[in-house]
């Protein structure tokens, strides 16, 4: 039985330098957001503002986001143990979920609160919630400047995060015209209407974040890999002659897994097989971690009898 697991050294130093700088991307922005965070949601109550609230919901889902990612990669450094032999990868993509499903509890909360007020607006106090909104604006903008650069297209929580800011300066957006509505026209409705296009902005965010986890969560195969390309490029490998049980799968973002049987002809040479599958693999479909199991196609597969070489 060839059972073989592909080295672990040669994309290290490149891994190893994108994990600092993602990790110093988070904790900057995550400490930016968190701290104006609270001067929103008491900017909100003192404006009596359901935009600005919502866009400091907005803000507390970001810096959950941001802190729930820095933990993982944290986490996630942490040597596996014997009885753990991931170590705590898969931390980050549960983190992701609860994050997902927080945002949209949040947005639900908002849009019960916007209805009531499309029934009997308020009175907003239009000039601070304007300057709030402008300030909440520029964080955003800085945070999604450090984001940008971190590595957000290797990461699903860079990613997840910098979309998270995205949407909060969509939201500040939302603020800022609401806010410059209701001083130059009196138009009150427009606060509620802004906090209800933050809420459907986070709802959104949510669920694809929350998808996406559990995608992951349920061994899905990562969506940048074809499973049917793959299989063919195995059996177009000279002596293989067919490929079964093959399973591809990631322990979290970034890091997909593959283990397959491949069954050869009498006169294929087991170890060039599964060297060339390896190649193949990394190469072409960027999977590190494979094991396979290579057998002879006469022999069939070992589960059934024996050993075969």
């Amino acid at each position: 039985m060839g059972h073989h697991h592909h080295s672990h050294s040669h994309g290290h130093g490149h891994g190893h330098h994108h994990h600092t700088g993602n990790k110093k991307a988070l904790l900057w922005s995550f400490v930016l957001i968190s701290s104006f965070m609270f001067v929103e949601v008491a900017g909100g109550l003192l404006t009596n503002s359901l935009a600005l609230l919502s866009d400091a919901g907005h803000m507390l889902s970001d810096a959950a986001a941001l802190g729930l990612s820095y933990f993982a990669i944290k986490l996630g450094e942490r040597k596996s143990t014997p009885g753990k032999t991931y170590g705590y990868k898969r931390f980050e993509i549960i983190a992701a979920a609860l994050n997902g499903l927080t945002l949209i509890a949040i947005s639900i909360y908002i849009f019960v609160e916007a209805f009531q007020r499309f029934r009997n607006p308020p009175e907003v106090q239009s000039l601070g919630m304007l300057t709030i909104s402008v300030i909440g604006l520029l964080v955003n903008i800085a945070a999604a400047f450090i984001l940008m650069r971190g590595d957000k297209d290797e990461n699903l929580n860079v990613r997840s995060a910098f979309l998270h800011v995205l949407g909060d300066m969509l939201g500040s957006a939302g603020a800022i015209a609401a806010a410059l509505l209701i001083y130059f026209f009196g138009w009150e409705v427009a606060d509620p209407i802004a906090s209800v296009a933050v809420a459907v902005l986070i709802i959104i965010s949510g669920w694809r974040v929350t998808k996406d986890a559990f995608h992951i969560l349920m061994e899905g195969a990562p969506a940048q890999i074809d499973g049917g390309k793959l299989r063919a490029a195995l059996l177009n490998i000279p002596c293989v002659k067919d490929v079964h049980d093959l399973h591809i799968w990631s322990v979290t973002s970034g890091m997909p897994m593959l283990s397959c049987h491949i069954a050869i002809s009498s006169d294929g040479v087991h170890d060039t097989v599964l060297h060339e599958a390896q190649t193949l693999l990394h190469d072409k479909f960027g999977i590190d971690h494979s094991t396979i199991q290579v057998e002879r196609q006469a022999e069939g597969c070992p589960s059934s009898h024996g050993v075969c070489n």
